[in-house]
């Protein structure tokens, strides 16, 4: 825009909510992936830029955006120590970083925390970003490649990014957590621990009642030998001179 002052400063967006996939620098307009994971095609974008003068002038254009698929187990995960909407903001300039240190396309897959469902999106000060990366050939290169090559120029990688984020940056590479991580999964081994914890409770349940059990039956059954034993005392019972008279009554009756 030639004008100058407000009616020249434009600032872009993106139309009809498209942020789940795509995200867009609102000061140079450049479009990076948010989350793109599992999907490929072609997505078409709308994008409006506005001036900030009275009245607020606008125009709108489409983007196509085409996401190659790619093979799951040429995928690799960088782990920055940096919030993830920070990350995400300039995602862009760490794909470029990445791309200069590799000397491949990079293409960036997915960018997510470890937070479901990306809640408090700024609570966490760790970042995973999924790549992978195509040579000259545009074919995909594998993914121990990528790994390799990330570990020679690490340093190289961690200064760049340090003059973009403007602090100190670690990149380390991590296999891909999200399949381990999912919320699918933890509600999983929580149902099962639960399971665990259930059937333990009833085994302990069983066990204690069977103990109880044998308990009272055991009492019972010393309670009865004391009656038989006490009755057996009063039939033998001995009388003031010495005899049994007890056993002198029971012969008396048996004659």
């Amino acid at each position: 825009d030639p004008d100058s002052g407000d009616n020249g400063l434009l600032l872009y967006s993106l139309v009809n909510n498209q942020t789940n996939e795509f995200d867009i620098d609102e000061n140079t307009g450049q479009i990076f992936t948010v989350s793109v994971a599992g999907k490929a095609g072609t997505f078409y974008l709308e994008v409006q830029a506005a001036d900030q003068g009275t009245g607020r002038l606008t125009a709108r254009t489409t983007v196509n955006v085409t996401v190659d698929s790619s093979s799951s187990n040429n995928i690799v995960v960088v782990v920055l120590n940096q919030k993830i909407n920070v990350v995400e903001r300039n995602i862009a300039e760490v794909k470029r970083v990445l791309e200069d240190k590799l000397a491949w396309n990079v293409y960036v897959v997915d960018v997510y925390s470890n937070e479901f469902e990306r809640k408090a999106r700024s609570s966490t000060d760790v970042t995973y970003v999924k790549i992978t990366a195509f040579d000259e050939a545009n074919q995909e290169v594998s993914a121990e490649d990528v790994k390799r090559k990330l570990r020679e120029q690490k340093s190289n990688i961690e200064i760049e990014l340090e003059k973009i984020f403007s602090t100190s940056v670690t990149a380390a590479i991590e296999e891909d957590p999200a399949d381990s991580a999912t919320p699918e999964f933890i509600a999983m081994i929580v149902l099962s621990v639960l399971l665990a914890c259930t059937l333990i409770a009833f085994l302990v349940y069983v066990l204690f009642t069977t103990k109880r059990k044998r308990k009272y039956e055991q009492q019972y059954l010393v309670k009865k030998k004391a009656e038989i034993m006490e009755g057996i005392n009063n039939l033998c019972g001995i009388d003031k001179n010495g005899s049994l008279k007890g056993l002198e009554k029971l012969e008396h009756t048996n004659n």
